[in-house]
């Protein structure tokens, strides 16, 4: 049984067992929304990336013609559609990440407004923005699953159904390591401990 398949059965055990609560709820419809969201925290993508990178590095180190590269931008759109249309390209987001430049952030994102120095800005700006970024992110492997379930309740015959859902169940997520900026000033240890943890609860 495919993934989505066994996400609709667990939805329909939950319903079944909560009665005439549930009862107006479509098993199916809620396995679609568990699909379209994959990760619910940051420290789950942060995880997740981690253990893209890891592979990343292993593979570079075997071969170093297997480099990854690293996209700038400043904004949740300008992620979520650089990496829609790389994939879109590609075929694949892989050994392709976002990169989060000190100067961009102090330039673009800070509050304050735009500032000539990349250890002038927020400590905090870098970590929304990896936040803000994911969101993004996210919202593009939700959009796109859309696209797919629309073909699957399109689809006229039982052939045509079970590709559209071997897409739906190797669907490859938007989601990709962020190389970032961790400046933390001239703060001491625990400042940078507390940056640090912000950090990967964002998602990097």
């Amino acid at each position: 049984m495919s993934n989505y398949q066994d996400k609709i059965k667990a939805a329909s055990k939950l319903i079944a067992n909560n009665g005439t609560a549930f009862e107006g709820i479509n098993p199916e419809y809620a396995a679609r929304m568990r699909v379209q969201n994959r990760f619910q925290t940051g420290i789950e993508i942060a995880r997740y990336t981690a253990g893209i990178m890891r592979q990343d590095m292993a593979d570079y180190d075997a071969d170093s013609a297997q480099y990854t590269q690293s996209l700038g931008c400043w904004h949740g759109f300008i992620a979520q559609q650089k990496m829609i249309a790389v994939k879109k390209h590609h075929g694949t987001t892989s050994k392709r990440y976002l990169y989060l430049s000190g100067w961009m952030i102090a330039a673009l994102r800070s509050e304050f407004g735009p500032l000539p120095d990349q250890s002038m800005h927020e400590k905090t700006s870098v970590s929304a923005l990896i936040e803000e970024l994911y969101t993004f992110l996210r919202q593009a492997d939700a959009r796109e699953l859309r696209h797919l379930f629309k073909e699957l309740d399109a689809a006229k015959d039982e052939v045509t159904a079970r590709a559209v859902q071997d897409k739906i169940d190797n669907f490859e997520t938007h989601v990709v390591p962020i190389i970032a900026d961790i400046d933390a000033g001239f703060g001491n240890a625990e400042a940078t401990y507390l940056l640090a943890k912000q950090m990967i609860e964002a998602g990097a």
